[in-house]
């Protein structure tokens, strides 16, 4: 018969006056003496024999082990693993959590080369299938991409206090790399602004970019070869998890404050000074532009601000209509050649406006010999190295997963982390500095229809064009347009919409954020990113030392136990009180959890006094979030439990997890508290309690007839 609410059945053999209900909340509990006192057949409580056709089925505990209901749901101790198997079950999962090797499973030798060929280099595995439709549409793409890559490129290394045509150069060799190894069928590769500033603030402080050009080079080169072996590291050893500890506040932030920080390093083209501080700091940065009133050029203020209102009005319109994404593609190189074709008319380098002047023309030289391994500064190249990889991993993974999504396609992150690593330490060998995947150009790379990484090819070949051909035609190109390109490349990096929307989901992330921020702009790039990943690791030191723990109450109507926070209406059991911990118990908050839920225990006691309801009975621990243990997780355990019998109570788990029942079994503690007191769900638990609490009992259940729910 169907029943309209659930209600709880507890058959036993105990010897009982007559059948009895009591409620628990809004609960019914039926306690009844034999198999024909229950409301229906007694096959219904046959393991098999249950079905959903049953509305809201009710659980039936067996108290007594007798032979009509079946005993269900026993606390399971999983069997002993060997320690190696262990040990290479949480390696696969820490390391090979995509489970790469699938692939190879039923596979010949000469199959399994292949495809490992093909996981190394991506090229080989979709290359074959590549068609004339797809070359067409990457042409088109990797034409666009070229056009921005030669002013960007340039524009980037004159940030990094580098030789310009060294930006041309890192814009070929670089994307012919990734197009073999990426997984990103749209990342534009390139170099970026936040790495470039990275560079000259911190390789700066050691060496003149001007009175030690070539030691200052060196240093740039070593430090992206630097910057490319970490990142190949961690492909390699899959270890792209380290990344991760840069969240997203903290990018933000980071790349909002470096945005701010870049575009007032730009002062000093947009005015025309010729000397400006290395430091990058709001007040050093004023301070430099506000000492040199006397030496500002008004014709290169003023040509800037034209050029700057031209590309952020392109901008602007590529944004209001999709199908314009080419104007704002076009601007840069536009503004470069209006630009250069005004200052050559008119002679305006005469006039306190500076160009360019000669680039080198020609393919990349080889600098393999020009790797500074043996400067006093090469610490500090490796640190550069180090933090500007990162930087630019964390960036270039994260744009290509972001228009992977747009588009349906998984990628690789540690196949991202090596094709960015050899991409470095081969173009740090061929007069490439430090390149990732910038989100502007991989923007008008996906808007422009890219099919594949062909388009990075065809943007390389075309700034070859350039090395080859067109280099002396940027002698007369004004610096100042150069940092009206980055400045409007810049702006787009300062997202107060998303601070803004952190500010609303979560007031932490937003102070990490703002710290990460405060600490670029007023201090320096390292400090900003030092203070922003202390803030993120401090938050998760907390989460984990100070989990949160929970009173759980019965949902009325239901057999359902949830938070009483969470769920106002959820009731307390009398003479009860169940605890959920809400996260692995182990050293670092082993000692908080003792000390918290004595402190609930003692609450519960005081609440019970105050409201004159029965005395505290029994400790519920719903252990069903806790996914993991230590030995001083059981020890807290083992104390709580020492706590609780001496004020007279009882301690009941309630759905311990595999490895948490394992360790349990192993420390001997599931033998000191008995076994009868291990339930799997918190409603048997409450049941049961309650049972012991009607008849009278030591226990619970005896162990040898320990049963639970069947639903």
């Amino acid at each position: 018969m169907p029943w309209s609410s659930p209600r709880l059945y507890i058959y036993t053999h105990t010897r009982l006056k007559s059948s009895y209900s009591r409620t628990i909340g809004r609960s019914r509990i039926t306690f009844v003496e034999n198999q024909e006192s229950l409301p229906t057949a007694p096959k219904m409580y046959r393991k098999k024999s249950l079905t959903r056709s049953t509305t809201k089925v009710d659980i039936v505990v067996n108290a007594g082990g007798g032979e009509g209901c079946e005993r269900l749901h026993r606390v399971a101790i999983p069997p002993p693993k060997p320690f190696l198997d262990s040990l290479g079950a949480n390696v696969m999962e820490t390391f090979f959590p995509d489970d790469p090797f699938r692939q190879f499973k039923d596979k010949s030798l000469r199959q399994r080369l292949l495809l490992g060929l093909q996981y190394f280099i991506p090229i080989l595995e979709w290359a074959p299938g590549y068609t004339l439709d797809s070359f067409k549409a990457d042409l088109v793409a990797g034409i666009t991409i070229a056009s921005l890559a030669v002013p960007q490129g340039i524009s980037y290394a004159k940030l990094a206090n580098l030789p310009p045509v060294i930006g041309l150069y890192s814009s070929f060799v670089p994307p012919l790399v990734y197009a073999m190894l990426g997984s990103s069928r749209d990342l534009a590769v390139g170099t970026v602004a936040v790495a470039s500033l990275l560079i000259a603030s911190m390789l700066g402080k050691e060496v003149s970019p001007t009175q030690h050009t070539k030691e200052y080079v060196g240093l740039a080169l070593t430090a992206t070869f630097f910057a490319g072996v970490f990142q190949a590291f961690l492909g390699f050893l899959r270890l792209g998890f380290i990344v991760d500890f840069l969240s997203h506040a903290t990018i933000v932030g980071f790349m909002g404050g470096a945005a701010t920080v870049v575009c007032l390093q730009q002062l000093k083209g947009l005015l025309g000074l010729a000397h400006f501080t290395h430091n990058t700091d709001l007040v050093s940065v004023v301070s430099s532009v506000t000492t040199q009133v006397h030496s500002w050029k008004w014709e290169s203020a003023l040509l800037g601000c034209c050029f700057l209102f031209f590309l952020l009005l392109a901008k602007h319109l590529s944004k209001r209509k999709g199908a314009f994404f080419w104007i704002n593609a076009m601007a840069p190189l536009t503004s470069v050649i209006l630009a250069t074709l005004l200052v050559y008319l008119t002679h305006a380098e005469n006039h306190g406006i500076q160009a360019i002047g000669l680039l080198k023309k020609g393919v990349n030289p080889l600098t393999v010999g020009d790797l500074a391994f043996g400067s006093p500064h090469l610490t500090t190249a490796i640190k550069t190295g180090i933090i500007t990889g990162i930087i630019a991993l964390a960036e270039g993974v994260a744009v290509g997963r972001s228009f992977a999504i747009f588009k349906n396609y998984h990628i690789d992150g540690n196949k991202e982390m090596i094709a960015f690593g050899m991409m470095n330490i081969v173009g740090s060998c061929t007069s490439c500095y430090l390149t990732s995947g910038p989100f502007s150009r991989t923007a008008v790379n996906f808007n422009a229809g890219c099919r594949s990484a062909v388009s990075n090819i065809v943007m390389a070949i075309g700034v070859l064009i350039t090395l080859l051909f067109l280099t002396p035609l940027f002698f007369h190109t004004p610096l100042v347009v150069l940092s009206s390109i980055i400045v409007t490349a810049m702006l787009g990096l300062i997202d107060y919409e998303a601070a803004i929307h952190l500010w609303k989901i979560d007031k932490f992330d937003f102070v990490v954020c703002l710290a990460s921020y405060i600490g670029v702009v007023f201090g320096s790039v390292e400090l900003g990113l030092i203070v922003a990943v202390t803030l993120s690791l401090l938050r998760v030191l907390i989460s984990t030392a100070r989990p949160r723990t929970f009173a759980l109450g019965n949902i009325p109507n239901s057999l359902i136990y949830r938070s009483i926070d969470q769920y106002p209406n959820a009731e307390r059991i009398p003479a009860m009180l169940i605890l959920q911990i809400d996260s692995p118990i182990f050293f670092a908050n082993s000692n908080y959890l003792r000390e918290r839920i004595s402190r609930w225990i003692h609450e519960e006691e005081d609440r019970n006094k105050s409201a004159g309801e029965n005395s505290l009975r029994y400790v519920i621990l719903d252990l069903s979030a806790v996914g993991s243990i230590d030995t001083s997780g059981i020890s807290m355990l083992e104390e709580i439990n020492r706590n609780v019998e001496k004020k007279g109570l009882k301690l009941v788990l309630s759905n311990p997890r595999s490895e948490v029942i394992k360790k349990l079994d192993k420390s001997k503690f599931i033998e000191a508290l008995g076994q009868e007191w291990i339930y799997l769900t918190v409603g048997e638990a409450v049941a049961a309690c309650y049972y012991a609490l009607r008849s009278g009992k030591p226990s619970v259940i005896p162990a040898e007839h320990n049963a639970t729910d069947s639903v």
